[in-house]
């Protein structure tokens, strides 16, 4: 049985010797299955393609993808799950914070026909930064109460799939992805490994607050219209309150002849700015819905290849 292994990669030279001893590590201990390690170079700066080849080069079970730019981890997810052949398919990270030393036990829990999917989440947040942390804990709160499948707290991308739920994913073909959401999508059984959270090995993160909060906007656009619906809402609210208002002050001229003897230009300029704002956060939301269906319509690929260990082969 092959087990594929798939590595994105993004400025990781110093990371993946390390990733790929460990890797070895697994291959040894499980003897009766085969693997194959393709890492996924997204366009890396330093030195990532000349490490990843010389795998390639001492190693027949390395097979590799080099694109032509950073197209992003979620592009190089997808091509390794296209390039894969396994029986079994895996994702993980290159710095070392998705254990390879879970691999294993992942294999036993599918073949012992415990789940399709068996996936990694962390149990705490030690070495992240507070904020970044909090924000994090909101946003699953915040998507969960949004979309119709559960997304779990702390889900990590380091999973073991069977190739049906593989096929499945690759079916999904949306440009703006969020993989997140597309596992929680397709479905299928679904065990949890739960791991202490781990410093990388070597290097520095590549994801910086804005990344994450661009990130965390493709998530809720992508899977949910739920900002559109809360802008309708927040719509037919003013304008209720406006009718009211609008009752109100018709009541105090007309019948009770109240008048202001002073016109009330700071409390006009604040409600027709605020109103203003209403208006164009409602247009930024539509706008960024539109904004993704332009992407998709265009049907330009998720990525495109510099390098491929086959066809180099």
């Amino acid at each position: 049985m092959l087990v594929s292994l798939i590595i994105p990669c993004y400025n990781e030279e110093e990371a993946l010797p390390f990733l790929y001893n460990a890797l070895c590590d697994v291959r040894k201990e499980v003897k009766d299955h085969d693997f194959e390690f393709i890492f996924v170079n997204d366009g890396s700066r330093d030195k990532t393609s000349e490490v990843i080849k010389k795998f390639a080069a001492e190693d027949k079970d390395v097979r590799y993808i080099i694109f032509s730019r950073n197209f992003g981890k979620e592009a190089a997810m997808y091509a390794g799950l296209k390039k894969s052949k396994g029986d079994m398919v895996a994702i993980m990270d290159a710095d070392m914070q998705d254990p390879p030393s879970l691999i294993p036990s992942m294999i036993k829990s599918i073949e012992n026909n415990e789940a399709d999917i068996v996936a990694s989440r962390r149990v705490n947040r030690e070495g992240e930064p507070k904020i970044r942390s909090f924000f994090a804990r909101m946003f699953y709160k915040l998507i969960n109460r949004m979309v119709d499948v559960e997304i779990a707290d702390g889900a990590r991308d380091f999973r073991l799939m069977t190739r049906q739920v593989t096929d499945a994913i690759l079916e999904l073909q949306e440009r703006q992805r969020f993989s997140k959401g597309i596992f929680a999508w397709v479905g299928f059984r679904t065990k949890w490994i739960e791991f202490v959270n781990t410093e990388r090995i070597a290097g520095e993160t590549k994801w910086s607050f804005w990344k994450l909060f661009k990130y965390a906007i493709d998530g809720i656009v992508a899977f949910t219209t739920a900002p559109l619906r809360l802008a309708t809402y927040l719509g037919f609210g003013f304008a209720g309150l406006g009718f009211f208002y609008l009752v109100y002050y018709f009541i105090r001229a007309i019948i009770l002849r109240i008048y202001n003897e002073v016109p009330g230009y700071p409390s006009l300029l604040c409600f027709i700015l605020f109103i203003g704002g209403l208006t164009l956060m409602s247009l930024g939301i539509l706008g960024e819905y539109i904004g993704r269906t332009f992407i998709e319509v265009k049907r330009r690929p998720l990525y495109v290849t510099a390098e491929d260990s086959d066809k180099n082969s």
